[in-house]
């Protein structure tokens, strides 16, 4: 009875796929067919084939992405059926058989969406008909990776690139395969209109948009074929001598983007509340060239520079700030000789575009992205005003592994003016602590400017050699 029954089962369920396997059939035997349609319909030769003429459906390809999955588990449960008479075996080959045929035709659909799209040098994407499927990000987000990209310039990105004449190279390889973040997967339509362009002309003033897909975690954004903007009016850069402590010109900046259109609007306490950024309220005031610390321990939660280069003379050079920054620590720290690397994002001004003209190295990162640095080559890392109590435990713990495998050994760990809770703060002290890192210094105080329930936590501590 047991067996009946689940050949039954099988019965209903290929009952059910059966409209869908007409649909392959009959559109695999028009593709591989060689029947002459009218010139209405098709142009005469494959090379007049234009984006007017041919339009993939989006609920297509779709469908036969789920038929695909469906005839998958039907093999498999057959391939466990104990098999019962030459009927089944029979049956199951039929069932590869269509199965086959399917694979050829997303084949078949994917290389003439290719073809199509390399035909055209105006807009390098394939048109679609989203007429049927429009999705919202949060349906693609509970679809995951099953997500459908219809730009073309994405697909031609992703797929990889062999080498001339399919020989390794120095790398070893036969083929690049072009990196694009896992989060890109749930952002499907933000990315398909971030990779929408023309070819060879300017790029799309999408700054925000690009920003928006690498905080949603699709890190790193794939690269475009098109020509970047800048600012129409660019002067010449101030030398590197003067460039540190003073303002940029309001010309080296594309402002579009923003809320405040001139450097001013950053600085002025008339605009202070329509600035658009709110974590580093003075950070673009340049003339404020180092931080107020009383040097009473009992009241300052900070620790001078010169108080931390002193704890490793003459071996701090190279290191890392992860701050909401213009690159002021970095500024400070060049004067002693020491190359920090800022990582910010633009969260609402320009952040990263005045690091830059500062004479300093920004990286566009988030914090969501692993540190572009080898294991073991950093003599310091640094982060203020930016993690704090927001940021849940799992994150941290990523976070500061991925700075424990750039730190060097006998390294530097700078934690400046984290802040949280009370109730909180041995829960983040913890982690910190189970780095087995040795403390050189640690201060934990009230943080004054709130009603009393918070606390600060400042520390630099020395990464230990392992064995």
């Amino acid at each position: 009875m047991q067996k009946q029954s689940n050949s039954r089962s099988l019965k209903c369920q290929l009952a059910m796929l059966c409209p869908l396997f007409l649909i392959s059939l009959i559109t695999i035997a028009i593709l591989s067919s060689n029947v002459n349609f009218p010139s209405s319909i098709f142009a005469s030769e494959m090379t007049s084939i234009t984006e007017s003429l041919i339009v993939l459906p989006y609920s297509l390809r779709s469908q036969i992405s789920i038929l695909q999955t469906k005839l998958g588990v039907l093999l498999e449960q057959l391939h466990n059926e104990s098999p019962e008479s030459k009927e089944l075996a029979k049956f199951s080959d039929q069932v590869l058989h269509v199965a086959i045929l399917v694979d050829k035709l997303a084949n078949t659909l994917a290389s003439l969406s290719n073809n199509v799209s390399a035909s055209v040098n105006e807009m390098s994407k394939v048109h679609e008909d989203f007429t049927e499927a429009a999705e919202s990000e949060d349906q693609e987000e509970s679809m995951g990776l099953k997500v459908v990209f219809n730009s073309g310039e994405l697909q031609k990105y992703t797929s990889p690139k062999p080498n001339r004449e399919n020989k390794k190279n120095f790398l070893g390889v036969e083929a690049i395969s072009p990196s694009i973040g896992f989060g890109c997967a749930h952002s499907a339509t933000n990315l398909n209109r971030y990779m929408s362009y023309k070819m060879y002309g300017l790029c799309p003033d999408d700054g925000d948009l690009a920003q928006k897909l690498i905080i949603s975690g699709c890190d790193p954004l794939p690269r475009r074929r098109c020509l970047s903007r800048g600012p129409p009016s660019y002067s010449r850069p101030l030398a590197a001598n003067h460039s540190l402590w003073t303002q940029p010109s309001d010309a080296n900046i594309l402002w579009n983007q923003y809320k405040c259109k001139g450097y001013s609007c950053l600085v002025s306490n008339e605009t202070k509340d329509r600035r658009g950024f709110f974590k580093c309220g003075d950070c673009f005031n340049l003339s404020k060239r180092g931080w107020d610390v009383p040097t009473n321990e009992t009241i300052s939660a900070e620790f001078t520079i010169d108080e931390v280069l002193a704890l490793k003379p003459g071996e701090i050079r190279i290191g890392l700030d992860f701050s909401p920054t213009t690159g002021t620590f970095a500024a400070l720290m060049r004067e002693r000789n020491v190359t920090i690397a800022p990582v910010t994002l633009n969260l609402g001004a320009p952040f990263n575009e005045v690091i830059a003209l500062r004479g300093l190295l920004p990286l566009y990162l988030s914090i969501g992205s692993r540190s572009p640095f080898f294991d073991n080559t950093l003599d310091i890392v640094h982060s203020t005003l930016f993690l704090d109590g927001w940021i849940g435990v799992e994150l941290l713990q990523f976070v500061l592994f991925d700075w424990d495998r750039v730190l060097r050994p006998k390294g530097l760990l700078w934690v400046d003016r984290f802040f949280c809770r009370k109730e909180d703060m041995k829960m983040y002290l913890d982690e910190f602590l189970r780095l087995g890192y040795k403390k050189l210094l640690w201060r934990v105080l009230p943080k004054t400017d709130k009603l009393g329930d918070e606390l600060y936590f400042s520390a630099v501590l020395e990464k230990p050699i392992r064995k």
